[in-house]
This record gives structure tokens, sequence and C-alpha cells, in this order.
């Protein structure tokens, strides 16, 4: 399902983020359009992972707001936001799976939280979301019997468990081989267009990049905020910034 031009799902307005005195940025504004992957990159400190947690409801932010369908995360309640983590999934780097539990208690668990679903039903949707990761058989297995990339389809199965409208992840090819790290974004680009999911993705791997992006935002550690947005062919073919050329075209910038 190709992104909505003019439809936004969520909007971060003038936000910032700091630690003590470090203010990692400020005045961050972009939306993120139904049905689109958006990826979020930029230099290792210039937080990209502190803005996709403030973004999924775990960080507060210095100041701003994130507005989800209309409604600031930031200021919901415990109800409004228990409402909202219906809505997304995560995955982090290390995929999170549980290693005591099988894959179908991993990816039972959201849908044993937030539904009323009898077990048949949960039965049902785990072995359908397994199969739609190309994992299907895997339901007895557990973390430990699975490969880097096998861990991180694992991961998004139970991440798309409750067919979720956002899906966030972060650095979602680290630590994989060339090969697997395709595949992985081959499931990203399948299940963007099979179920329409908006996706919210930070990563560094310039080839994910120019492969899973809808549009591209960069942060820039000095600048301490958004230095440029598009698509990955406009910020690489036309952007007069060195930094941003630095980073699309593997360049040193000029001194």
């Amino acid at each position: 399902m190709p992104p909505s031009k003019n439809e936004s799902i969520i909007e971060v307005k003038n936000l910032a983020a700091r630690f003590d005195d470090n203010i990692v940025f400020e005045n961050v504004n972009f939306q993120v359009r139904k049905g689109e992957i958006l990826v979020v990159v930029g230099e290792s400190g210039c937080g990209k992972s502190t803005l996709l947690k403030i973004m999924i409801g775990l960080h507060k932010p210095y100041a701003g707001s994130v507005f989800f369908q209309g409604m600031d995360i930031v200021r919901a309640d415990e109800d409004q936001l228990q409402a909202y983590r219906q809505n997304i999934g995560v995955l982090f780097q290390s995929s999170a799976l549980f290693s005591s539990m099988r894959l179908r208690e991993n990816i039972a668990l959201p849908l044993q939280e937030y539904t009323d679903l009898d077990a048949a039903m949960i039965d049902s949707i785990i072995r359908m979301k397994l199969a739609m990761v190309n994992l299907a058989g895997y339901e007895n297995h557990y973390p430990s019997e699975l490969s880097g990339g096998m861990k991180k389809r694992a991961g998004i199965a139970r991440a798309i468990a409750l067919d979720p409208l956002v899906l966030f992840f972060d650095e979602l090819s680290a630590g994989l081989d060339p090969v697997t790290a395709v595949e992985l974004d081959d499931l990203i680009i399948k299940t963007n267009e099979a179920l329409g999911t908006t996706m919210v993705i930070v990563t560094h791997e310039l080839e994910s990049i120019c492969n899973i992006a809808h549009r591209v935002v960069m942060l820039d550690k000095s600048a301490r905020g958004i230095i440029a947005s598009g698509t990955p062919q406009e910020l690489k073919e036309k952007s007069k910034d060195p930094r941003v050329r630095s980073f699309f075209l593997r360049q040193m910038p000029e001194a």
C-alpha cells in the first residue's frame, strides 16, 4: 500500500530531549504518513534511539509533543497509553524474546495481555504470524535454537501479533550477515505492502535505507536536530549539505 501523501498518523512537534545539561536534540518537527516506511538516520549519539523511545512512550521528552491520531502521548494518562500500545508494535536490536519461553509463548504475550481471545484463536494467530515471517512450524522452538536472523523474524511476528497500525524498529539489521539483512529488508517491504502497516525504523545500514525507505529523516549531533528530510534518492543526489552527502555517498566531508 503506497503511503498517503496527506494523511499523517504520527506528528512530532517541537520535540526536545536532554539528559541533565546535555541537549540531545531540540525543535524536532516531522510527520509520519499513514502507510509509509520512515527511516531515521544519523551519526552515533545524535539521538535516534532516544527519539524512537519517546515516540513509543517509553521516555518523556524535555519539551514538545508526539501526536498519534490526534492524541498527545506525552501527556496521555495510563488508560490512553494502554490503548496506544495496542496500536503499535516494537522490535529493538536484541529482539527481546524471552529465552525461557518457546516462540508460541513469546508471541502469545501481547495477545493474552490486550485481548480476550480464547486459547484456540490465539494459537491460530501465532501460527499465522510465524508463517508470515517464514517461521512456520517453529512454534515450539526456544530462541536459543534460532539463528540471529530467525530471532529477528520471530521478534517481528510478536510485534505484528495485534495487527498494529505502526511498527517501530531499532537497528533491525544490526549484527546480521548481508544475505540475511537483505532477506529481512524483503520481509519489511512485503509486510508494509500486504498490511499497509506504517513503519518507523532507526538504522545506519545504507543499503537497507535505500531498499526500504519511502522517506528519510536525518538527525545531526552538532546541529541537535533534523538537518535533512526526503527520499533516499533525493538526499543522495540533490543535497548540498556535506554532512548528508558524507552519509549517503560514504565520503569524508571537506575540511
